[in-house]
């Protein structure tokens, strides 16, 4: 007989559950830090977080993230830290989903209160 493990986090199970565009849920924690999972599709928000770097992982799908001098593209399998204090602004033209490795107080929007401020929720 197998037992269940309950300390195992199924990324694909997780994604269904979120049903809507740029808002993390919450998967893991590891000392200070949260694991989260988001859907994105469009356009983000200009945004930094000054005492933090974030890591983006794309799970599937392609996402830019646009830099004010540059962009880069990541596609499913890659990752990139966007380093404290940077402005950026992430986009995908079709539906992507992320991993994303942040302190546990990170907001997504870094000082910025807009509609795509979320909440740190648990999945």
């Amino acid at each position: 007989m197998v037992q269940e493990n309950k300390n195992v986090v199924n990324f694909n199970e997780k994604l269904d559950l979120i049903k809507t565009y740029w808002s993390p849920k919450i998967v893991a924690s590891l000392n200070d830090y949260h694991f989260k999972l988001v859907k994105v599709k469009g356009d983000f928000i200009w945004h930094n977080h000054q005492t933090t770097d974030e890591a983006f992982i794309v799970l599937s799908g392609e996402l830019r993230i646009d830099y004010r001098d540059q962009s880069i593209t990541l596609r499913e399998g890659e990752m990139h830290i966007v380093k404290k204090g940077i402005v950026h602004k992430p986009y995908a033209e079709d539906e992507c989903s992320i991993l994303l490795i942040e302190p546990r107080d990170t907001i997504n929007t870094g000082a910025i209160v807009s509609s795509k401020t979320a909440k740190n929720e648990w999945i």
